[in-house]
């Protein structure tokens, strides 16, 4: 008896995962840190974690406690890879922690794209599939959301094997395995992404009330399930926590509760931003293609018969739903960040992927009385060619751009990790330990990047809010982790400027300081590079946005096209001080 012949193997996927492994990769090791929420939200309580000191923020007081222990302890966990080989900590230090739990990030990233991808392919369209992985290649926002270490990406992770599992009913319906990852995203990440699951639920939903009585009892237990797993991962989360702050308290409820009803004021403390400010910023990261997906509802509705969608237009209208959904509420929001577009990128690239099948589509067969038709196929394939090739170098070019206006703050501590400079640093003496940060603390890439020993610390500036604390060190009289569930002095939800969080220059045996053509002069700002009393370590380019033009700033151009550069700068007190 013969054995069934073996399925063919399904290599699309591994394509698309490499594919995005790699751009993600490059992220990485390359993408400047662009939101200093990153470092002291995230990057710095992870460190606390690892090596027992980190700045904290107000949100980690237990008296407020609107960050999760259990989303950074995730991510500490990941970073322990980087300590399995000695040499790598030998010669990179605690930046290979950094560099691997970007990495990390990276696959996790792929391998979430490369599911929805096979989703798509198999139960929509297999070149809407394809272009939605160029999109997600290739756009400049991606290529910072995939690696950022920031609730938000890991929300955009969770949509979209949210959505794979919506979109997949190939074996039967996942909705409570939607759920389940809509869940994962809300409690882990972030708790407004859950809305993007929405219009999943109200399909299947309508469809089982327009069907028999069986089918409407068949979506309430897989509702039930997917509620039960959710609830199921909260819970993990909720235990986790109330075990590090010491206190019961349900991190995604104070966030929403934070964002929402705030007596003190709110997210619009930190900054207010007018309603073009999201389409102008999707212009930057997503080009030529934020038109075609805003234009992705009209096109669903205008298609040709022959657009080879495989599902009907209710699906394909729900899979284009979230973006506008996600894109109105938060445009309506007077506070506003890139970051919190994250969760949505997927349904944008989704939706512009749909929007070119379509034009495709029409371009490929158009009607024989159109005037598409008059034109020669060759004209036509040049177009397509045109657009795709102007989005590619746009987005080589914006990219580039960023990398070489901004990577300073990742490059300049470089330094402090060679042989010699090892060798000639003063483990014991808390001044030669002692890094400073003054107008450029918000760019400080964490604590990662500086040598075991030493301990970054903040200096008077201009600026008037309330800086970071530092958690309480491991191992001082209260036990281990004592600064995940001690009040912190000097803290306050309302970005209120507290006196005891800066030093005197005078206890600073480094700092990190810019100069730029732009850069005013203050008695809290002075020019420290260029004083007897510092000698310069090393300086790397920065970008002068300020006397910069347009074009050279959200676009690598060059030189002579009036890119404006300043100083970046690493000092150390000079000796004979």
């Amino acid at each position: 008896m013969r054995n069934p012949p073996t399925p063919p193997v399904n290599y699309a996927p591994i394509a698309v995962f490499y594919i995005l492994f790699i751009s993600h990769a490059f992220a990485a090791f390359y993408q400047p840190i662009q939101d200093c929420d990153e470092v002291f939200n995230y990057w710095e309580p992870t460190h606390y974690l690892n090596h027992g000191h980190g700045f904290q923020t107000w949100e980690y007081s237990p008296v407020y406690a609107i960050r999760s222990w259990a989303y950074a302890a995730l991510h500490a966990l990941a970073i322990q890879g980087a300590k399995v080989v000695p040499v790598i900590n030998e010669v990179f230090g605690k930046r290979a922690e950094f560099y691997m739990l970007r990495a990390v990030l990276a696959l996790s990233c792929a391998l979430c794209e490369a599911r929805l991808f096979n989703a798509v392919a198999k139960c929509v369209n297999a070149r809407v599939a394809w272009i939605f992985v160029g999109i997600m290649a290739t756009a400049p926002g991606m290529f910072h959301a995939s690696v950022a270490f920031l609730p938000s990406s890991f929300a955009m992770y969770a949509t979209m094997l949210s959505t794979a599992a919506f979109i997949d009913r190939r074996n039967g319906f996942r909705t409570a395995q939607g759920i389940m990852f809509a869940g994962l995203g809300a409690s882990l990440g972030w708790p407004f992404a859950v809305v993007l699951a929405v219009p999943f639920l109200l399909e299947e939903a309508f469809v089982a009330v327009n069907s028999d009585q069986q089918t409407i009892i068949d979506l309430a237990w897989r509702v039930l399930d997917g509620t039960a797993r959710a609830a199921g991962i909260l819970a993990i989360q909720v235990l986790f926590d109330a075990t590090l702050y010491r206190r019961l308290t349900v991190v995604p409820l104070n966030i929403v509760l934070y964002n929402v009803f705030s007596s003190s004021g709110g997210p619009e403390l930190y900054g207010t931003e007018p309603r073009s400010f999201y389409l102008r910023n999707l212009a930057l990261n997503f080009l030529l293609w934020v038109p075609l997906s805003l234009l992705s509802l009209p096109m669903l509705f205008a298609q040709p018969s022959k657009s080879a969608i495989k599902t009907s237009h209710l699906r394909t209208l729900v899979l284009v739903s979230p973006f506008y959904i996600w894109l109105g509420l938060f445009t309506l929001q007077p506070h506003k960040e890139e970051r919190f577009l994250y969760p949505a990128y997927p349904f944008l690239a989704l939706s512009g992927a749909l929007s070119l099948h379509i034009l495709l589509t029409y371009l490929g067969s158009p009607s024989k009385t159109s005037f598409i038709a008059k034109i020669p196929a060759f004209l036509r394939l040049v177009f397509v060619l045109a657009f795709l090739i102007l989005t590619l170098v746009l987005s080589a070019l914006r990219i580039a751009g960023q990398v070489a206006a901004y990577a300073a703050p990742l490059q300049i501590y470089d330094p402090l990790h060679t042989p010699e400079m090892r060798n000639s640093i003063n483990t014991t003496s808390s001044l030669d330990t002692t890094l400073c940060l003054g107008k450029e603390w918000y760019r400080f890439p964490s604590h990662h990047f500086l040598p075991d020993s030493f301990r970054a610390c903040f200096i008077k500036s201009e600026f008037d809010g309330l800086l970071p604390g530092d958690f309480e060190q491991t191992g001082k009289g209260y036990g281990p982790y004592a600064g995940t569930w001690r009040v912190p002095k000097g803290m306050n939800d309302g970005n209120q400027w507290v006196e005891g969080k800066v030093v005197g220059v005078e206890e600073c045996g480094w700092i990190v300081d810019s100069h730029l053509p732009s850069t005013r002069v203050t008695q809290r700002e002075p020019k420290f590079i260029g004083s007897k009393e510092w000698d310069t370590v090393e300086c790397v380019p920065f970008l002068d946005s300020a006397n910069t033009g347009l074009l050279g700033r959200v676009s690598w151009v060059p030189e002579d096209w009036g890119r404006v550069w300043g100083e970046y700068c690493l000092l150390r007190r000079a000796k004979s001080v």
